[in-house]
């Protein structure tokens, strides 16, 4: 009987280390990879990836987790109290020649110390230390448990999901859904460990590097002062922006009026040839495109995503005041992210 006690204990705490690991894998798995295996045919993955793609989904997938690690966690309290209570207190008083009550209050303290030492290494630790490291393993491994257990705990959860949403809402607090998601630094780690693990080349190990990084410069980090840019006042002589285009290898030029601070726009070679072959000799204002403006302080990640946005190929920098200070190309951003390799 002894040995029977000491197997449900046993199953019971590895019950709440299976729970454990479906928590923190189904947190840690990439759902690209899952995605993946359930394209390839992975039986497992097909019933995962539904979880883990929605994050409504995703809260209830570790709501129920949560439940089954409350309920082993306190079944395995009272069903160690009921089974080795009443021995353990017989025994103490007989070895060590205590009082009913001293020797209760020892084995309780005896019960709970040990419990908590199984619980933590076993239940806990062991298995979170696992689904960290190999989440997409112990995502897949738990999952037809869960399943179950979704099944079976879908009142308590819903339940238990409605009243936190009222409690956070008293709070003005919204009720987020999980998802995965990285800070930079850990991102750096991951690519870290890829490199060490051989997956990543040394030059894309840099670049990648260059790239998180990218969002801490600024577009006066990444400018060319204006000093260094050729440049076009707007009344120009033709024969004048003749010649300096046939010296420049820029397809596009920045066209001032009055100082060069004081950009209006740009002029794209090709339009000025166009125009001079249909048309001939013409004041170039009439050639001038609108150029984008970026503030100064603005992150090197947003000024290729405003770019992008305006499908622009430049932008000049201004301060504060609106007065331009430099100018920044995609060239200067690429430049950038493949610096030193």
């Amino acid at each position: 009987m002894l040995v029977t006690a000491w197997a449900i204990l046993t199953l019971l705490v590895l019950t709440n280390g299976l729970y454990v690991a479906a928590e923190f894998g189904a947190v840690g798995v990439r759902r690209s990879r899952v995605r993946r295996l359930a394209e390839d045919g992975h039986i497992l993955a097909r019933w995962l990836l539904p979880y883990i793609e929605h994050p409504d989904a995703l809260v209830r997938y570790l709501s129920a987790s949560q439940i089954g690690i409350t309920l082993s966690s306190l079944t395995v309290g009272a069903y160690a109290e009921a089974r080795f209570g009443a021995p353990l207190d017989a025994a103490l008083q007989q070895w060590l020649d205590l009082q009913p009550a001293a020797a209760r209050s020892l084995g309780g303290v005896i019960i709970l110390l040990g419990l908590t030492a199984g619980q933590l290494v076993v239940g806990e630790l062991v298995p979170k230390s696992l689904a960290l490291r190999h989440p997409t393993e112990t995502a897949l491994f738990t999952v037809v448990p869960m399943r179950w257990s979704l099944a079976l705990f879908r009142p308590f959860a819903a339940v238990l999901n409605t009243t936190t949403r009222l409690v956070l809402r008293a709070f003005g607090v919204g009720l987020s859904g999980h998802r995965h998601i990285h800070s930079p630094e850990e991102l750096e780690l991951l690519i870290a460990e890829s490199r060490d693990g051989g997956l990543l080349e040394p030059d894309e190990h840099h670049r990648l590097h260059r790239a998180l990084q990218l969002g801490l410069r600024t577009a006066r980090d990444l400018m060319v002062p204006l000093s260094r840019v050729t440049m076009l006042q707007v009344d120009t002589p033709w024969t004048e922006v003749v010649r300096l285009i046939s010296t420049t290898p820029f397809s596009r030029i920045p066209v001032y009026r009055d100082a060069p601070n004081r950009i209006v726009g740009t002029l794209r070679v090709k339009d000025f040839i166009a125009h001079y072959a249909a048309e001939g000799a013409t004041p170039i204002a009439r050639l001038v495109r609108p150029i984008a403006g970026v503030r100064e302080d603005l992150a090197a990640d947003r000024v290729v995503a405003l770019l992008r946005e305006r499908r622009a190929h430049q932008a000049v920098v201004v301060d504060a005041s609106g007065v331009a200070l430099g100018l920044v190309t995609i060239q200067d951003v690429l430049n950038e992210l493949l610096q030193g390799t």
